[in-house]
């Protein structure tokens, strides 16, 4: 899901059994000053002055009403409870491999092309796809302009899905897809990428050509659009995103002290050590998997730890990450497309 926000709340929206949730409720902000209606008529003349047309507003803002649901699920997000390699264990089942495998068959000739246009490995793309809507099987049934007017007239962070709901007004006014077609999650995210009204603007891609960026329902759309979003994220073609090695106990405390944890960026970010060149961390003595030294290169890499497991990753990775900001999210993509061939 792209957008900082769900890194915070990944259990919620995670499908499947690694789930385990625990109640976590939010402290109830202050009730908005204003009802909804004068709230939604201040929202539509704001609109207007932003040049979105009277009958767009007209189509998507007439009868609106809030969500109750919506509020319901933001104040009892599911936290997730497991350690990251028990969550990779449950979430990369033999099921989930399979179904990779088999729409990596089903759409090779489509995934070369998205992968030559874009540079994004047709394994990766597919590994998104699943994580995000179980292989287009689920792309979001809630309203998309009334969730979003629903966290936006909320005060808890009501500037942020204020900016997200205009963004998807412009999307309706584009012609891109119909208001009643406006579907996605309960916190806004549209379509089998599950994109942001706003990285749909600046990402989402027509790459079957019929005028409409459809994420929804057109899967050369939805390919092309994920492979974009790795792309402008800085997916490097012809790179890999890292590899899992073997960091032997011995050299433990020398490793901590050559690269400890990262301060700044993301949670994702600040769990994963400074980058160094793979040549230092041959030095140090971290193995493959396979017992052979890492290669020798400048090519720099962050240590990341999943229980006893333990992963070099490399700059593509920070392309994953930017899609959603929590190992959990990236090692599951990163796993999943090296079983896609």
């Amino acid at each position: 899901m792209v957008a900082a926000i769900f890194a915070l709340s990944l259990g919620a929206w995670l499908t499947g059994a690694a789930q385990q949730p625990a109640a976590a409720p939010l402290p109830v902000p202050q009730l908005p000053p204003q009802t909804f209606v004068e709230w939604l008529a201040a929202l539509r003349s704001e609109a207007v002055t932003r040049g979105i047309t009277e009958a767009t507003l007209d189509r998507a803002l007439t009868d609106l009403e809030p969500l109750p649901v919506v509020i319901e699920r933001d104040r009892s997000q599911a936290e997730l409870v497991l350690t990251l390699d028990q969550y990779l264990e449950r979430r990369l089942t033999r099921a989930m491999i399979k179904a990779a495998q088999k729409m990596g068959a089903q759409h090779r000739t489509l995934l070369r092309k998205v992968s030559a246009k874009y540079g994004v490995p047709p394994g990766v793309i597919v590994a998104v796809w699943g994580l995000e809507s179980n292989y287009g099987r689920f792309s979001g049934v809630r309203p998309t302009i009334a969730t979003l007017a629903t966290l936006a007239y909320d005060p808890r962070r009501s500037a942020m899905f204020r900016e997200e709901l205009f963004n998807a007004l412009k999307i309706l006014d584009s012609g891109d897809v119909e208001p009643v077609a406006l579907k996605g999650s309960w916190a806004g995210a549209l379509g089998q990428p599950q994109f942001m009204p706003s990285s749909f603007l600046e990402f989402a891609q027509d790459f079957d050509g019929d005028g409409r960026r459809d994420i929804w329902k057109s899967t050369p759309d939805v390919f092309a659009s994920i492979a974009n979003y790795l792309s402008a994220h800085g997916w490097t073609k012809g790179r890999t995103w890292g590899r899992e090695v073997k960091v032997p106990a011995a050299i433990a405390d020398a490793v901590a002290d050559a690269a400890p944890l990262q301060e700044a960026g993301c949670l994702a970010e600040r769990q994963m050590s400074v980058p160094l060149p793979l040549n230092e961390w041959r030095k140090l003595g971290v193995r493959t998997m396979t017992g052979t030294k890492v290669p020798l290169t400048n090519l720099k890499a962050s240590l990341v730890a999943a229980g006893p497991r333990r992963f070099l990753v490399y700059p593509n990775y920070q392309a994953l990450l930017a899609y959603n900001c929590v190992h959990a999210y990236g090692l599951s993509v990163a796993l999943l497309s090296g079983r896609v061939h």
